[in-house]
């Protein structure tokens, strides 16, 4: 599994990110994560549809948080566009997470089972076993139109570019 490092902090604590770079029109690499329902869930399984992926570390965190209440907010403008939040959270705490923010037009995924996405998408922090905070956005036919990998995790990500690309796509 390839490495790369000098991309990413943590708590401006440098990071090792596993797995191979995804770069702007690569075929989107197909996962496996677990749904709130503790349900495998493929990535292709949206194929089809025009999606914004959001990594994040955790929902637990201030900024992981705001990030997923905001696509959650903005998800209603948005028309035919699948927004997916995924992280390391436990499908428990997603679920609960979710419930008590009033998260409703959002898909939390959880990766923590085998860090299929992290590794797919080459975002998975050897050090912390958690995903940098990256935005993807994936054209319906599963060719990755846009990328935003924030240099460091406790950063917030440039929303209004992730939703500009993902309005472009429909």
């Amino acid at each position: 599994m390839a490495e790369r490092t000098g991309l990413v902090t943590f708590g401006g604590n440098p990071m090792t990110l596993v797995g191979n770079e995804i770069k702007v029109g690569d075929k989107a690499p197909d996962f496996e994560v677990v749904g709130n329902d503790l349900k495998p869930v493929k990535g292709s399984s949206f194929d089809g549809k025009v999606r914004i992926l959001s990594a994040i570390a955790s929902l637990d965190t201030a900024v992981c948080d705001v990030e997923t209440r905001r696509f959650n907010q903005e998800a209603g403008s948005l028309g035919d566009v699948t927004i997916l939040t995924i992280s390391m959270d436990l499908p428990f705490t997603q679920k609960r997470w979710c419930g008590a923010a009033g998260i409703d037009r959002v898909v939390t995924l959880s990766d923590h089972r085998s860090a299929s996405f992290g590794e797919a998408y080459g975002i998975l922090m050897k050090e912390t076993r958690l995903l940098a905070r990256a935005v993807f956005v994936v054209d319906r036919e599963g060719i990755v139109r846009y990328i935003q990998l924030l240099e460091e995790v406790g950063t917030e990500p440039d929303y209004d570019a992730a939703l500009k690309a993902a309005k472009e796509l429909l």
